[in-house]
Parts: C-alpha cells; sequence; structure tokens
C-alpha cells in the first residue's frame, strides 16, 4: 500500500473507533467494540473496517447493529476526516481476534496446570539421618 492509503486507512480507523465509543443508539450494540485494523482497495474507493467485539456472545448481535448502522458511521467518519470522497464501508467480524484469545486462554490454562503440578510435587526432603558412622 502506498503511503496515502495507510494514512487513510489510519485516519479511517480512529475517528471510526472515537465514533463507536460514544456508543449508538441501536440497543443491539453491547459490549466493548474495537475497530481491529482497516483495509483500504488501492484505488480507495473501498475500505474493510474489522471488528472485535466483547463480550463474544455478543458478537452476532452487535454485529447486526452495526452494520445497520453502517451509513451513519460512513457519514459521521467523512465529516472528521475530510476527504474528496469518502470509501464505500464494510464492516467485518475479526475472527483473527477471536482466535488469538482462544490462544490466551490455553496458554493461562496450560501456565496454572503447570502451577498446580509444581504445588502438588514437592518431593519428600526428609530422609533418614546418618550418622558418620552409617548408623541411623
Amino acid at each position: 500500500m502506498r503511503r496515502r492509503s495507510l494514512q487513510i486507512a489510519s485516519n479511517i480507523q480512529q475517528e471510526l473507533q472515537k465514533r463507536l465509543s460514544r456508543g449508538l443508539a441501536d440497543p443491539r450494540i453491547r459490549g466493548l467494540v474495537t475497530v481491529t485494523k482497516v483495509e483500504l482497495s488501492d484505488d480507495l474507493k473501498h475500505a474493510k473496517a474489522f471488528i472485535s467485539v466483547l463480550p463474544e456472545e455478543r458478537a452476532k448481535l452487535t454485529m447486526h447493529g452495526l452494520i445497520s448502522a453502517t451509513g451513519r458511521l460512513r457519514k459521521d467518519v467523512m465529516e472528521r476526516i475530510h476527504i474528496k470522497e469518502m470509501p464505500t464501508l464494510k464492516l467485518i467480524y475479526d475472527e483473527g481476534h477471536k482466535a488469538e484469545m482462544e490462544v490466551f486462554e490455553l496458554l493461562e490454562k496450560d501456565r496454572q496446570e503447570q502451577a498446580d503440578r509444581k504445588s502438588s510435587f514437592s518431593p519428600s526432603t526428609t530422609q533418614p539421618e546418618v550418622s558418620e558412622d552409617g548408623e541411623k
């Protein structure tokens, strides 16, 4: 991507995140909504915004609400970044973030299991004392 494309994508991401953090009136949109990245087409006419939602149980409903609000979000972002022609905006649920969270959960579970094994494995440090002449 060219420098200009990267700059516009970054601006869209920042402004979209700011807009989402102020909240939307749609009751379907709840939880922590994060714009993880924005990809712009080479001709700058189309933008894909990748969205993560926590808690994950809310993701499907929240994404429905966000997709319904895409037109309004696009208009609000366009007013803030002042570009000649705002790209069309497509919101996509970020599956990569979901996989990342699963990896962190597995790592934490493994770390906890190792800690449990270490605490339950306490080698017997009490050995019978043997005197210098070999008697107990």
